[in-house]
């Protein structure tokens, strides 16, 4: 079996409503195809890159699905203290010396949450109605140890409100209609995801083609120093407002790093601090910098109140 791109979601802000739409929650791991053609197995993820031997529990079929072949699609995600954590399931997926995966397999535990069969005993599903194709998967899934179905959700809106109480990424809404596009995507499936903001410092920035295209921010702690939080380089500033920063920055071009530790930034240009921006993001990692920052806007506050919350 060739691998797929699988099927993505589009973001939405909204949440959709109608009695065809259920919610699932959007387990925050890594996505992966499992690919059974009778004989061989092998798992890969969305950008095609063979992860078999990453996750060897979820290669024994044998002890959870019931047919002759199948192509399934789900989410690998590691718990810890009862939540969902990326950085813990990235111990396994990056790992290229996989002689000691047995090792690991015990301090990263993983769970396998299904959601979607795209083949099952030599035929192609991906043209019926995901009500049909759910259907399906809880006849030849069995739930184990490391294998759960992603379950349905009607109550879209408190599913939702629960997530976010609980701080967990977010949720998807699937028309249950929808057919799976390879490779596609379009708006029977969405994705409303958590989001949390503040207000950094701008110390730093990078160039592309002598316009500024990234920001390296920082906030202040408790000694009164700047401490590197990341870099963003999306976000809603236009390509004028680039432009424009370019040009404001040519004042404040400073030797040295600003922040009290050298961030590993390639060709970061550091600037005094003076430019402050809000930012959101998905969270804090633990090397205590943000994941997905995103540029909202650049606001007019004093430098030294961008501080670390509480």
């Amino acid at each position: 079996m060739n691998p797929i791109k699988p099927f993505e979601p589009i973001v939405t802000e909204n949440i959709p409503t109608g009695d065809n739409w259920i919610g699932q929650v959007k387990w925050d791991g890594t996505r992966i195809l499992v690919y059974n053609d009778g004989t061989k197995r092998e798992l890969y993820n969305r950008k095609l890159n063979n992860r078999s031997k990453q996750y060897p529990e979820i290669l024994q079929l044998d002890t959870y699905f019931h047919g002759e072949n199948c192509i399934l699609d789900g989410e690998v995600i590691s718990l810890r203290n009862g939540k969902p954590s990326f950085y813990d399931v990235m111990k396994r997926d990056r790992k290229k010396n996989i002689e000691n995966i047995s090792v690991l397999m015990e301090q990263v535990p993983i769970t396998y949450m299904i959601f979607d069969i795209l083949y099952l005993n030599n035929s192609w599903l991906v043209d019926l109605p995901l009500r049909e194709r759910q259907h399906l998967l809880k006849k030849v899934i069995s739930p184990t140890e490391h294998i759960q179905l992603v379950e349905n959700f009607i109550d879209k809106e408190a599913l939702f409100q629960v997530c976010m109480q609980n701080d967990l990424e977010g949720v998807i809404f699937k028309d249950l209609d929808s057919t799976y596009k390879i490779s596609g995507k379009d708006g029977k499936w969405k994705k409303k995801k958590k989001e949390m903001d503040l207000m950094a410092v701008v110390g730093g920035v990078s160039y592309r083609d002598n316009i500024v295209n990234s920001l390296h921010l920082g906030l202040y702690d408790d000694k009164g120093e700047l401490v590197y939080i990341g870099s963003a380089g999306s976000g809603k500033l236009t390509a004028k407002d680039w432009r424009d920063i370019t040009k404001v920055i040519t004042s404040i071009v400073i030797s040295q790093a600003p922040f009290n530790r050298l961030p590993d930034v390639k060709g970061a240009n550091w600037i005094r601090p003076a430019l402050t921006v809000k930012i959101s993001f998905l969270e804090w990692t633990d090397a205590n910098t943000l994941r997905h920052p995103v540029i909202e806007s650049f606001v007019n506050m004093p430098i030294h109140d961008c501080v670390f919350p509480d």
